[in-house]
């Protein structure tokens, strides 16, 4: 797992740094290895959330339900990618969400202690966070936007667009939810796209 967590890390990285072996060494002291079965919870509404957490393989989602029980999927969570996100902010306010696993998955979680220590002693490292966090809040702005002011067909293509391969492995009333449609919309939306082929 940590392979693939390193790989990442290094990526992000401007060419100046490079990680050594004591950076290696340092990430994987501070990181906590988890495995979730498809459909087990990382997190659950009003718990605490002490960790964020890097999926190396798997898929999960995270998601709130509103007061008449209907999900509304916030975040789509695929491999090299991460959610959670308390290893920043307050760090003893109750979560609003659910994260749970579509497929079974490992993933690596960092506590707002060890994310301090990275910060501090790998160089490149706070960087590297802080255009992630940048470029984290402009896909949230844009999705905002786009919910606000698209169609419904407008939000499917520009899924697509974006996320090619994410759209292939959600079951089609999770990529409804995400996109904020009913899945009889978006099966009318993919009967529509499939007979312009």
């Amino acid at each position: 797992m940590f392979e693939v967590l390193e790989a990442y890390i290094e990526s992000k990285f401007d060419n100046k740094f490079v990680l050594t072996k004591e950076g290696i060494a340092l990430i994987r002291s501070v990181f906590l290895q988890r495995t979730l079965k498809k459909g087990e919870f990382l997190l659950r509404e009003g718990d605490i959330s002490r960790y964020g957490a890097f999926v190396c393989k798997g898929f999960l989602r995270s998601y709130i339900i509103d007061n008449k029980g209907k999900e509304h999927i916030v975040q789509f969570c695929p491999e090299n990618w991460w959610t959670g996100g308390k290893i920043t902010g307050s760090p003893e306010a109750p979560s609003s969400i659910f994260i749970d696993a579509i497929e079974d998955s490992d993933i690596l979680l960092l506590d707002r202690p060890g994310h301090n220590i990275l910060m501090e002693k790998i160089p490149g490292y706070a960087s590297s966070f802080q255009t992630g966090i940048q470029k984290s809040s402009e896909a949230k702005d844009k999705r905002i936007v786009h919910s606000l002011a698209a169609t419904a067909e407008e939000r499917y293509h520009d899924f697509l667009h974006t996320y090619p391969s994410i759209a292939q492995r959600v079951p089609q009333h999770m990529l409804a939810s995400y996109l904020g449609i009913t899945p009889e919309t978006l099966s009318r939306i993919r009967r529509k796209a499939m007979s312009k082929k």
